[in-house]
């Protein structure tokens, strides 16, 4: 078989620009700068390059210090694997600090903080506990998230506010690192948002599904006047794929709907691989500034929360310039 004649370029004719006069994605400006060992957090971050997710990061520190000087709210939606992963001292001391003013937490999140501070420890081994069949069969989990629901049942209020009602009253090895004991404490919105049949206190008979369902609706209530007030606020979805944002949606369809603006709003996604929910429910749908950080939970919270303090702290930081352009 013949192959086709290829055309005969002459290349000598090509037209050509000068590098000088073309548009440009990249600008030494734009390079990172080099820190010392002594440099602080915020040089840190200033420093970083000028692209992609560099400028995110300081996006995100700059929008939760500009909610807080403002008095704007700021919302934390975590999930389980953030507990897991020892990132609730940086939120419980955002709490401290009147800089985290609600959050929203899937029932692993509210297992798994319930367990520590409880017992200290948390997270079984699901393999090894589907072999016996003890997977999930933690006793005093089950009966404090019976106590919750019932007690959320009887004084007609959220699971959020009734289980850190309960871990208030609770003997605790460690009520200093509960996320939902620290909230009810400080008296800001706590909500709980179940979905029947995914977590291990569902498989319990001392759970109520009534008592349960009825609690966390009442949760969604609660956190859709929460995000009635985003506007110029921060909604931070923290490692949830599919729950939270999901919810976040509902609740801003149900603001907008009662002539909630939401202008102003920033939404951040913070996750180890990005996800289709909540990409387009947290970050596209809703409209708002939105922020894709992409990197592990225990990494990336610990940092954001030494950038905030320390902006916090340091109004204005410069970013040193690089070689000239």
């Amino acid at each position: 078989m013949q192959s086709p004649a290829l055309p005969n370029l002459d290349l000598t004719r090509l037209n050509t620009y000068s590098l000088f006069s073309r548009p440009s994605k990249v600008h030494a400006r734009q390079l990172g700068c080099i820190v010392g060992a002594e440099a602080t957090v915020n040089q840190l971050l200033n420093n970083l390059p000028d692209q992609l997710a560099g400028c995110s990061l300081r996006r995100w520190r700059d929008a939760l210090w500009s909610a807080h000087q403002d008095h704007r709210p700021v919302v934390a939606a975590l999930g389980g694997h953030v507990v897991k992963t020892g990132c609730t001292p940086y939120l419980i001391d955002w709490i401290r600090r009147g800089v985290l003013s609600a959050v929203c937490l899937n029932g692993a999140a509210a297992i798994h903080d319930v367990e520590l501070a409880v017992a200290g420890h948390t997270s079984e081994d699901v393999a090894a506990g589907l072999i016996d069949g003890s997977f999930g069969m933690a006793r005093e989990t089950s009966i404090l998230f019976a106590r919750a629901a019932n007690e959320a049942h009887d004084k007609e209020c959220g699971l959020g506010a009734a289980l850190g009602a309960v871990l208030q009253r609770e003997p605790c090895a460690r009520p200093d690192i509960s996320l939902v004991r620290t909230a009810a404490e400080a008296s800001i919105p706590c909500s709980i948002h179940i979905t029947l049949g995914t977590d291990v206190v569902h498989m319990h008979p001392c759970i109520s599904g009534a008592h349960l369902g009825e609690a966390s609706l009442r949760d969604f209530y609660l956190i859709c006047a929460v995000v009635a007030g985003l506007a110029k606020g921060v909604w931070m979805n923290l490692g949830s794929a599919v729950i939270l944002p999901e919810v976040f949606l509902k609740a801003v369809s149900v603001a907008r709907n009662l002539g909630h603006t939401l202008e102003g709003m920033t939404t951040v996604d913070l996750d180890m691989v990005q996800q289709y929910r909540a990409q387009a429910n947290v970050l596209e749908r809703p409209n708002g500034n939105a922020i894709s950080i992409t990197g592990h939970h225990e990494i990336m919270i610990p940092l954001i929360h030494a950038a905030v303090a320390a902006r916090l702290h340091v109004p204005e930081a410069n970013r040193p310039g690089n070689n000239p352009e």
